[in-house]
């Protein structure tokens, strides 16, 4: 009997010197089985250190063997002991001046890494073939990037984003929700047309409840972004996703668990 061999996925370990950085950045990049020259879809993910643990090689092979997306290329930016000031928002940064380099970091994600992986990997330059996630910190970096940079991507995946990042302490002067730095940075400009938005929280990513409401903040605080979104013409049966897992927690596994539910949502045929 001949055996017939599944082609598998081929992990890279790169690095890119970042001059708005001024470090080395570590890369882990995700090749799709019968990886060949032509234009991939691309997923470019924060938290890139997170891949290995998280099982994301073993969650793409699955994905792309089955058929339930293309072939697609990932892109895993390693964070190190600045993450807390290099993920944030551009906009500004938080109440304990924290991501104070956003806006470096996103200047060094569209002028200096989507070259080098265009210039190393064959990947699409087409922005309806890209899109940027991550998770917690590394998810509220990711719709920061698409929301500033919309000709570069039109999909953008938020795990358990770290949407409560605001401007003043609870104790500190902070009412009605309104210091919200992400919604702040939606409620005050333009529409970006074509960018899509998938959001997942787990009904136990925390425990607070700061208005009593019976919903945990995470859960709050990504309705009210998604009220934004509405507000600016964004509507759930075209641009928007919103997944709650029950019992799901703020860790590794149960984003590994929804993972094959946004690749489908991002890259699906």
């Amino acid at each position: 009997m001949k055996l017939t061999l599944t082609p598998q996925v081929t992990v890279h370990r790169t690095a890119i010197r970042s001059s708005f950085l001024n470090r080395e950045v570590q890369l882990t990049v995700i090749l799709p089985p019968d990886y060949r020259q032509k234009p991939y879809p691309v997923l470019w993910l924060n938290d890139g250190q997170d891949i290995d643990p998280m099982g994301v090689a073993d969650i793409l092979q699955q994905a792309m063997v089955s058929n339930a997306i293309p072939q697609i290329i990932t892109v895993g930016i390693h964070a190190n002991e600045d993450r807390l000031q290099e993920y944030g928002s551009s906009v500004a940064a938080d109440f304990k001046q924290r991501g104070t380099k956003a806006g470096i970091y996103a200047e060094f994600f569209i002028n200096e890494l989507i070259p080098f992986i265009r210039n190393t990997y064959s990947v699409s330059r087409d922005r309806r073939k890209n899109a940027i996630a991550g998770w917690s910190m590394g998810g509220l970096s990711a719709i920061d990037i698409a929301w500033s940079h919309p000709e570069a991507f039109t999909r953008v995946g938020v795990f358990s984003g770290s949407l409560w990042w605001r401007m003043k302490a609870y104790n500190r002067g902070y009412k009605d929700d309104k210091h919200r730095i992400a919604h702040q940075m939606i409620r005050n400009s333009e529409k970006r047309d074509g960018l899509k938005f998938w959001f997942e929280v787990g009904t136990m990513d925390e425990k607070a409840d700061r208005n009593k409401n019976g919903l945990i903040d995470s859960i709050d605080d990504t309705l009210d972004l998604i009220k934004e979104l509405k507000n600016k013409g964004y509507t759930d049966k075209e641009d928007i996703s919103f997944v709650v897992v029950k019992e799901g927690e703020h860790d590794l596994r149960t984003w590994a668990g929804v993972m094959p539910h946004f690749l489908q949502w991002a890259f699906g045929k």
